[in-house]
């Protein structure tokens, strides 16, 4: 099996006359957390997208497990042993959070199969209580997901995303709009699920993933401006250039 997940080759998009990503060539490790910073407007969620399915590139093409899956419909990457989670929080808010998940597990198993045993169904139930208490909220599974604070709905957007068993877990600016106090949590979130399969977050928060990522892309005006370990970007003298007064939160 390789070391390499997922390999971006020379992925450009445009959205009219705006080119807002220019030939983007990276390799992203197996087994590994990496981060994709940059300041406001440097292209993340545009080469996030990319990454995730939501539209194809303009150019370039994407491998994943040396397999080509440039313009696979979004829908197939749970197939693939892809699951993300994106800015916008996409939970069920009428109905509890352990059935958010365990709907999320029986869309897998049996799409469409209204007629799923009673003892398949509890079965799920049990699982999603598992995943719940993988991101820490299973203090809330009787709960409606409406009632969560912002960055447990978060976690449980998470614990749905997990119900694939993903080799890779795509995850777009997961800390956003969240109290320091939930940011420390997530963060601590990330690492614990990053321990058992490879995490490619977006962040602008430079110095929120310094601390916990193995690899860094930066992104500047739709270009990569530099890649390497915390270490390699810290140095970065170009790195710096950009970051100066930018102003982190």
């Amino acid at each position: 099996m390789s070391d390499i997940i997922l390999t971006t080759e020379g992925v450009a998009k445009s959205f009219g006359k705006f080119r807002a990503l220019s030939g983007i060539t990276a390799s992203f490790p197996r087994g590994k957390l990496t981060a994709i910073i940059g300041p406001n407007g440097a292209g993340k969620s545009t080469y996030f997208n990319l990454i995730s399915g939501a539209f194809p590139p303009s150019a370039g093409r994407i491998v994943f497990e040396g397999r080509d899956i440039t313009g696979t419909a979004q829908h197939r990457y749970a197939a693939l042993g892809i699951a993300k989670s994106f800015q916008i929080t996409t939970v069920f808010p009428q109905v509890t959070v352990l059935e958010n998940v365990r709907v999320a597990l029986q869309a897998l198993v049996s799409r469409f199969n209204i007629w799923m045993p009673r003892g398949d169904l509890a079965g799920l139930a049990e699982k999603a209580a598992d995943l719940l208490n993988v991101v820490g909220i299973s203090q809330h599974r009787e709960r409606l997901a409406g009632s969560l604070a912002h960055g447990e709905q978060r976690a449980l957007e998470i614990a749905m995303a997990l119900a694939s068993n993903p080799r890779l877990l795509l995850l777009d600016e997961p800390t956003a709009g969240m109290s320091p106090e939930e940011t420390r949590s997530m963060m601590d979130l990330i690492v614990k699920l990053a321990s058992e399969r490879t995490v490619i977050l977006v962040e602008h928060k430079m110095k929120l993933v310094m601390g916990i990522s193995d690899r860094l892309l930066v992104l500047h005006h739709g270009e990569l401006l530099a890649e390497g370990t915390p270490d390699d970007i810290r140095r970065n003298e170009t790195v710096k250039r950009v970051y100066l007064g930018q102003r982190e939160h």
